[in-house]
């Protein structure tokens, strides 16, 4: 007499409830990369230039002032996935002072998409510096001169499409277009991850260099060999020199020169308000891959340094457009004025602070990047034979890592089903024979 179960046999439910609990983790973990905390605060348009506009009006600003601003395209691209950058270049006296002794400048602005008050600081800046919009209660005629003595290019937004994706609503992204943050991607101490590593935040490419944003700062470095290069970011008020990936500056003279010029600076403008020191040993975690390690270490930039202009420690972490952006007209109005001011005196300081031979040592422009408005394309797929070969290298090896993961996936998969049907068949045959 066969008899059937009114029940799913508990072994059998075990494996449904497993089955179906897996499923929804793995679903989470999927949800969950692609999901970026929602902010409170929207961005303030009242006060903040779109990525478009901001362009435009730089763009208009560089037409007016063809005599002392240039600005040039530059796009590059990997595997599908494509940058474009704009790089103005600041000469005062083109015709009295000879390139190859002036003092050169490299200041980058937005590398994380979520701080906007960054890329209006470089409006700002280039507004002053050819015309002559004021400081309050700042006279600018004292620092004509040693304008005359300076090249600045200016990167007013090196993430663009990552400020894109914070303008369609994802206030809290830091990253270029395609997930990866751009100040962990660079070749010093790449790809180590601490204790409390963010993937969705601090996510560092498949490779050193791998996105193109990266790539094109990397051929600027080369190109244009600055004596001081300023990485603008917002979260505090820091003046921060290398080291990021550990908690110590490095050792020697140059490095004395470089906390001399900020000690100097913090003192003179901020009252000996902000943070000075080491990335890695003031700011409370350690950063691998970043900007300003590679600038010191292998570029060899006598003085590279990563500037935090802003930063709300009363926001919520999930607020995040408030917790990196000023969202009231008095406070931005001061943080511009502020750091449009410290960066004219980080000027004089460098000026007055680098021995001749360094400004002699680097030599005369390079320019990798056209002088003229003209636009340069790069591809990834330009680069060394060996450089490809190293990076190919790290990418397959990446992409095995995932390919394991998917097998073990479905291996897994597999083995639930097969254990599953084997006691399924079993509870069949014993409720069958009575």
């Amino acid at each position: 007499m066969a008899l059937t179960s009114a029940h799913p046999a508990p072994p059998l439910l075990v494996c449904r409830l497993l089955a179906l609990a897996l499923t929804l983790a793995l679903a989470a973990v999927a949800s969950s990369a692609r999901k970026i905390p929602a902010s409170i605060t929207p961005i303030s348009r009242d006060l903040y230039h779109s990525s478009d506009s901001i362009l435009g009006e730089i763009k208009a600003l560089v037409a007016r002032n063809s005599d002392t601003l240039t600005m040039d395209t530059v796009r590059a691209s990997n595997k599908g996935y494509s940058a474009e950058m704009f790089v103005v270049t600041f000469n005062h006296a083109k015709e009295t002072v000879q390139d190859g002794s002036k003092i050169k400048i490299m200041l980058s602005f937005g590398q994380h998409g979520r701080e906007l008050i960054t890329s209006e600081v470089a409006l700002s800046l280039l507004y002053i510096l050819t015309e002559k919009r004021r400081i309050a209660g700042v006279d600018l005629s004292s620092f004509e001169k040693i304008l005359e003595h300076l090249v600045i290019k200016v990167v007013p937004m090196e993430n663009f499409n990552g400020r894109k994706r914070v303008e369609a609503g994802e206030l809290c992204d830091r990253r270029n277009g395609r997930g990866v943050d751009l100040n962990r991607n660079w070749s010093v101490d790449w790809g180590k991850k601490e204790k409390d590593y963010n993937p969705f935040e601090e996510d560092p490419g498949t490779a050193p260099f791998s996105e193109p944003e990266a790539q094109i700062m990397q051929e600027l470095s080369k190109s244009f060999k600055p004596h001081i290069w300023v990485n603008v970011h917002s979260g505090m008020e820091a003046l921060f020199m290398p080291y990021d990936h550990k908690n110590t500056t490095p050792d020697g003279a140059p490095s004395q020169l470089m906390r001399s010029l900020l000690e100097n600076l913090n003192r003179r403008h901020f009252q000996d308000s902000c943070l000075v020191g080491s990335g890695g040993g003031a700011v409370g975690y350690l950063a691998h891959g970043t900007t300003t390690d590679y600038l010191y270490d292998i570029a060899k930039v006598p003085m590279p340094f990563t500037f935090e202009i802003y930063g709300d420690e009363k926001a919520s972490t999930d607020d995040c457009f408030k917790m990196f952006n000023p969202v009231d007209k008095t406070t931005f109005d001061r943080v511009i004025n502020k750091w449009c001011m410290a960066f004219l005196i980080l000027f004089e300081e460098g000026l007055r602070i680098l021995p001749g031979s360094q400004v002699a040592s680097q030599g005369a422009l390079d320019n990798w990047v056209p002088m003229g408005g003209e636009s340069l394309e790069r591809n990834a797929d330009e680069k060394s034979g060996n450089e490809n070969r190293q990076l190919e290298g790290l990418d397959l090896g990446m992409q095995e890592l995932k390919t394991y993961f998917r097998l073990f996936i479905i291996s897994t998969f597999l083995l639930m089903f097969m254990f599953c049907s084997r006691i399924s068949k079993n509870r069949n045959r014993e409720s069958g024979n009575f």
